[in-house]
């Protein structure tokens, strides 16, 4: 489970993560990234901690195999929280074989498309 203070939860923060920011995609996902320092419905000093969504369609499968794609993504994202920029947020949109894939799978897709996204690998 997400922490409170981490969880997207806005239309307008899902629609600001996925027209504005950075993409890549993978096999079995795809991640958007929008970095930013400053969140306008934040008030005060401190930076704002990094928040993740996620989109899990019916293209996916049905309720349950959709819920369990939302869990895995939601642990593997927990996990890798301190690695994003203080601020930003993040969607991940699973395709249609997130529905059959491991965790092992999810992970990997995962952390080479946050690597990416974050200047660690090459396009």
């Amino acid at each position: 489970m997400l922490p409170t203070e981490n969880r997207l939860r806005r239309r307008e923060d899902f629609a600001t993560a996925v027209r504005r920011g950075r993409r890549a995609g993978r096999p079995l996902l795809v991640v958007h990234l929008r970095s930013g320092e400053t969140d306008p419905h934040v008030t005060g000093e401190s930076a704002p901690p990094p928040r993740a969504g996620f989109v899990v369609s019916k293209a996916v499968g049905g309720a349950v195999v959709r819920t369990a794609v939302k869990r895995r993504l939601r642990h593997l994202v927990r996990d890798r929280l301190a690695q994003l920029p203080p601020g930003s947020l993040v969607v991940v949109r699973a395709l249609p074989g997130a529905g059959d894939a491991d965790h092992a799978q999810l992970a990997r897709d995962l952390d080479a498309a946050l690597r990416r996204l974050l200047g660690g690998g090459a396009r």
